[in-house]
């Protein structure tokens, strides 16, 4: 069920449609929309027409979460150089996230802008871990690496769950050779007692990559 609503505010939407229902998504602006879907001059003219910059959702979605979501270093840029709190998370029933762990998962543009702006590199939330635990859970080696040269912390990951053990599950063998280049611990276990070897596919490339400094 949903009521259309005239929206004087924008200049390419007519209507904002908002919908009745209990819905993470049911509340977003069209600056949202803007910043998720990389329409840079469309979040200019909106931010120019008095939509506030950090602009959160019930669940606390901002517009800059919204833009390292879809990767848009431009919109990303804009929303941080008028103001935009990069500290800024996401809550829903599941996880809890900020754009720096979405941007981990993007690409290195996005990481890097948030970093050079002195988003916090090891910070640690619940059920997404550190930035570096959710670059390795996505396999992006180039973040990863990135994170490492930043200062990240090789050890802290989710809870008990390592960086590494992220690596090892996910069967990206650069990841995990970059982890171990520095100083990843193999012989650690998660809550499940496992450690990252055993987390491994047999025989594969990260197998190989976990034993090549001797077996544990």
């Amino acid at each position: 069920v949903y009521s259309i609503v005239p929206c004087r505010r924008t200049v390419s939407l007519s209507y904002v449609f908002i919908f009745c229902v209990s819905d993470s998504w049911s509340d977003r602006t069209p600056l949202h929309e803007a910043a998720y879907q990389g329409r840079l001059l469309h979040l200019k003219t909106l931010i120019t027409q008095g939509f506030h910059v950090d602009t959160l959702t019930m669940d606390r979605v901002s517009p800059l979460h919204e833009a390292c979501l879809g990767g848009h270093y431009a919109c990303a840029k804009f929303l941080l150089d008028n103001g935009a709190n990069h500290g800024a998370s996401i809550r829903t029933t599941c996880q809890l996230a900020s754009p720096i762990h979405e941007a981990a998962r993007k690409g290195v543009e996005c990481l890097e802008l948030l970093l050079s702006c002195g988003a916090p590199v090891d910070v640690e939330l619940p059920d997404v871990g550190t930035p570096l635990y959710s670059a390795c859970r996505a396999r992006a080696a180039a973040c990863v690496e990135l994170l490492l040269r930043s200062g990240a912390d090789v050890h802290l990951g989710c809870g008990q769950d390592s960086p590494l053990h992220a690596a090892a599950r996910g069967g990206e063998s650069d990841v995990v050779e970059l982890l171990l280049d520095f100083g990843a611990d193999r012989s650690g276990r998660n809550a499940d007692e496992k450690t990252p070897l055993e987390l491994s596919t047999p025989d594969s490339a990260v197998r190989f990559a976990l034993q090549k400094t001797g077996p544990l």
